[in-house]
């Protein structure tokens, strides 16, 4: 008689060690590579500060320190020890978040920045928020119209922002709706009599002012913002129209598009439910890389509008020789380069199967 074989065992899947695998190989590749940039980053910013041709100790005493006073001031900043030594000290301050004093202010570095960073931040924020709400439809309507006169009048906006310099819309938009029109604040943040009437608890005077009620001073806020915030979101809105416009004509003449043509979909819920969702991650890594050169780009911006932010502190720095603040500075904005990447890629893999 044969056997009558009985039902297979059950056999308890185990652990998906198929999927997790390429994830904390992915996450350990991507916290090397972030240490080892970083270091990079700060080798490259102490180096440079070295290198430059500004003397720390003269910056501090002037130009006419004795020699005594020259070399005590050389000692209390740790300047005559070896150069591998101070890069020592160095990185175990950044550890410990210590940047050094500014020699302009009297403070620790990370204070000063921390107290400028947040105008630039809402400055900055402001910006992207318009250069992303006007760029991104402009330039899917420039693809969708192609060589249209809507194509060729969103492109030609397009030039104008990479174009024109920010200083000199800066100027022009001072005088004409500032001095001329009376429709926007002038230089600062806000008008001095509002000035003791904010209680900062975010540094963003928008938000602060709207969450205590204070919609008078709310209104003046947004007034001073306004200017310099759109002359940074056209730089923003140029730069963003004009890589959507790239991403959408590559998968407007895909053959999905013609397909869902032939099934009857209209033009617009082709372009914006099938292709627009296939280029969505491509558009936030633009934006995100936009808001990125809007943080440390403003400088002139700052400069034209007295903004007390981050490009104006940075600017004053390098004026007055105090490279404790500028390096500062410069290794923040590295950092911030640095983290708007790893979210991208963050991104591009959650949302890309092809990249896992």
């Amino acid at each position: 008689m044969a056997d009558i074989a009985g039902p297979a065992p059950r056999v308890i899947a185990g652990p998906r060690r198929g999927l997790l695998a390429p994830w904390a190989a992915f996450t350990a590749k991507t916290l090397l590579s972030v240490c080892v940039t970083l270091f990079g980053l700060a080798a490259l910013t102490f180096f440079i500060g070295r290198l430059l041709p500004i003397d720390p100790v003269i910056a501090v005493l002037g130009d006419n320190a004795t020699q005594d006073a020259y070399n005590n001031m050389a000692r209390q900043l740790g300047l005559d020890k070896p150069l591998w030594y101070q890069f020592g000290v160095y990185i175990k301050g950044i550890l410990s978040l210590d940047l050094g004093q500014a020699l302009t202010t009297g403070k620790p570095v990370i204070e000063d920045i921390a107290r400028v960073f947040p105008a630039t931040l809402e400055l900055a924020s402001v910006a992207i928020i318009i250069g992303t709400g006007l760029g991104i439809p402009a330039g899917v309507l420039a693809a969708m119209y192609r060589n249209s006169w809507i194509d060729h009048t969103i492109r030609f906006i397009g030039l104008l922002g990479y174009s024109a310099p920010n200083f000199w819309l800066g100027l022009m938009g001072l005088v004409l709706f500032y001095a001329a029109l009376g429709w926007v604040g002038g230089p600062g943040r806000l008008d001095f009599i509002y000035e003791f009437d904010i209680v900062p608890v975010t540094g963003f005077y928008l938000i602060d002012t709207a969450m205590a009620g204070k919609w008078d001073v709310f209104r003046n806020v947004f007034g001073h913002i306004i200017l310099p915030a759109s002359i940074l979101g056209f730089g923003a809105l140029a730069y963003i129209s004009r890589m959507t416009r790239s991403f959408m004509i590559e998968q407007l003449c895909q053959e999905y598009i013609v397909a869902a043509r032939v099934k009857g979909l209209s033009w617009q819920r082709t372009v914006w439910g099938h292709a627009f969702r296939n280029i969505a991650v491509q558009v936030v890594t633009v934006v995100a890389l936009s808001y990125a050169f809007l943080l440390e780009g403003a400088v002139l911006t700052e400069t034209v509008f007295a903004w007390p932010g981050f490009g104006r502190y940075l600017t004053n720095a390098l004026l007055a020789g105090d490279m404790n603040a500028v390096v500062g500075c410069a290794l923040l904005i590295g950092v911030i380069f640095v983290g708007l990447n790893l979210f991208c890629d963050l991104l591009y893999r959650i949302f890309d199967p092809r990249t896992r």
